[in-house]
């Protein structure tokens, strides 16, 4: 007996799928916990790219991003050419760590509170780091914890590494001068929604 086949409704392809996911699952996460997911939507991948071109692949050492979320940065990261097993991913929401265990299961991933990082990876680092990759809600935080923050950073990489920072503010979200550090920032990224830029910190 013929039997008609049901059609499909869902005729977006499987990475469009998984885009529209994370947004839902960022959305979700931002309605419950607003201050500590920061942003509305995971990273559009202009902007993933524009931070990812900032970490050199050839240098040594275990690049360290800090709030991953869902990932798009973690894969712009794995496409510029950085080995999946030298990334540290330290994210505070726990049903995003099991995710990231499950989409780079060749990462580090660490589940716990970014403004302590120093006292996280502390030991879990088998050298210094040759990047740090932050998208962390930065303005939420008055500007000592901030600069605190940036100091713990450096102290986890190497001399001349970068710490990279995105944000959709026209002001830097840490100071652009300060005592023992050097910064800059790239165009805006107009095709990202909002329009963002990324800042890259240097130890001075």
């Amino acid at each position: 007996m013929f039997e008609p086949t049901r059609p499909n409704l869902d005729r977006r392809s499987p990475r469009k799928k998984r885009v529209a996911d994370d947004e839902t699952r960022f959305l979700k996460s931002w309605i419950e916990r607003p201050l500590l997911t920061g942003a509305v939507m995971p990273s559009g991948k202009f902007l993933a790219k524009a931070m990812a071109r900032e970490v050199d692949p050839r240098e040594a050492g275990p690049v360290i991003e800090i709030g991953p979320g869902t990932g798009p940065v973690t894969e712009a990261l794995i496409a510029r050419g950085v080995a999946q097993e030298r990334l540290v991913l330290v994210e505070f929401n726990p049903d995003f760590v099991e995710l990231l265990k499950k989409r780079f299961p060749l990462a580090t991933v660490i589940q716990g509170d970014a403004y302590r990082v120093a006292e996280l990876l502390r030991d879990r680092l088998a050298a210094p780091a040759s990047a740090v990759v932050s998208s962390l809600p930065l303005f939420t935080k008055p500007p000592e914890i901030r600069r605190g923050f940036l100091q713990q950073c450096f102290s986890l990489m190497e001399r001349k590494a970068p710490m990279i920072q995105f944000t959709y503010a026209v002001v830097p979200p840490i100071p652009e001068r300060g005592q023992g550090y050097t910064s800059h920032a790239t165009n805006w990224i107009l095709l990202n929604i909002p329009p963002a830029r990324v800042w890259v910190y240097r130890k001075a």
